[in-house]
């Protein structure tokens, strides 16, 4: 363990014989003792040193003990150290409160008596000790705190991190379908409560096996992300997409004023995916053209149900694939089934 370091004491007296007697007096102190013949001498030397205790002569030329305490009290490293003011006569009220106001935390009158002087500073030097090892516990607990709060923050980075790896796809960077089936469920819990509508389009990538097969899963990969990135730039600032899988992706549509908004959106999307992609490969660029497949899905007009909402816009994307390249299709309710005549 280590040694705590010895406090230190300051003695000031104009007089040499004073600051014998009192380097005498004080041997039985367990502190490290400094001695200042002047003012200015021991405002040097709490420049260079933190003392526990100041023992200052009240009478001396210059600077007497009072300007010394005022100029301590004034600077805010040394205004809390206490100070006991040495003098040879008795002070009237009005002199013992100048010194108080000056940081005076006692007198000691002269002659000094030994048992008075090494109580007074024995009960000083143990405030002094319990302040520091108070301080002392005091930084390594906010150290300790800080430690714990770079540690929690890491812990919390680190979970974001696995969060986020669970709940997006690898390669484009969108969500996944965990995260898909999350946004669902949270578009219907907010929608239901606004009376407002949102959609859903599915997305299915018309020629991209080809792609794939013709110039390698590296161009199909770069295709993807470039399709990725194509649909962020094309979405509305409280649109949300996901990679389904392959080469099927989805769009939810939040906040929809008006139904048709979703059909100029899905046309728009169609158009966007159907420029033509430039592809880096290396050294090798590649220029590739693909379209897109949309089916759409209304909430709350074809379902209230998330899984009814996609089946529908799933069958919804199919039907515009058998209508040809970059369709896009409306989903339809079932009819329902009609009944017998009875006679």
């Amino acid at each position: 363990m280590t040694e705590e370091p010895r406090p230190k004491i300051l003695v000031v007296d104009d007089v040499a014989a004073n600051l014998a007697s009192m380097r005498r007096l004080l041997a039985p102190v367990h502190a490290e003792i400094h001695e200042a013949s002047s003012g200015n001498e021991a405002l040097a030397l709490c420049l260079d040193h933190r003392f526990a205790l100041i023992l200052l002569d009240v009478q001396m030329p210059d600077m007497d003990g009072f300007e010394v305490a005022s100029l301590l009290n004034n600077e805010p490293h040394t205004c809390d150290i206490p100070i006991v003011f040495v003098t040879a006569a008795y002070l009237d009220d009005i002199s013992r409160l100048k010194g108080y106001t000056f940081g005076a935390v006692d007198y000691i009158a002269k002659p000094i008596n030994d048992a008075v002087l090494l109580s007074k500073v024995t009960v000083f030097l143990e405030l002094h000790i319990s302040k520091m090892r108070l301080r002392a516990a005091m930084e390594e607990l906010e150290k300790r705190n800080r430690q714990l709060e770079i540690e929690i923050e890491e812990r919390r980075r680190v979970e974001k991190q696995i969060r986020h790896m669970a709940t997006h796809d690898a390669l484009t960077g969108l969500g996944n379908r965990i995260l898909f089936a999350e946004q669902l469920s949270r578009a219907i819990a907010q929608t239901a409560q606004t009376s407002q509508s949102f959609a859903l389009l599915y997305i299915d990538i018309d020629g991209f096996k080809k792609v794939n097969d013709t110039h390698g899963h590296a161009a199909g990969d770069a295709l993807l992300c470039a399709i990725a990135e194509r649909l962020r730039a094309n979405l509305r600032y409280q649109d949300y997409a996901v990679r389904l899988s392959g080469d099927e992706f989805a769009v939810i549509m939040r906040d929809l004023q008006e139904e048709d908004i979703a059909v100029k959106q899905g046309e728009r999307l169609s158009a966007a995916l159907d420029l033509p992609y430039i592809l880096t490969l290396g050294d090798t660029c590649l220029t590739v053209r693909i379209s897109a497949s949309i089916g759409i899905a209304l909430y709350p007009r074809h379902s209230t149900s998330d899984s009814d909402l996609v089946q529908l816009a799933d069958a919804a994307m199919y039907q515009a694939k058998k209508a040809g390249r970059g369709k896009v299709e409306m989903a339809h309710l079932p009819e329902a089934p009609r009944r017998n005549a009875t006679g």
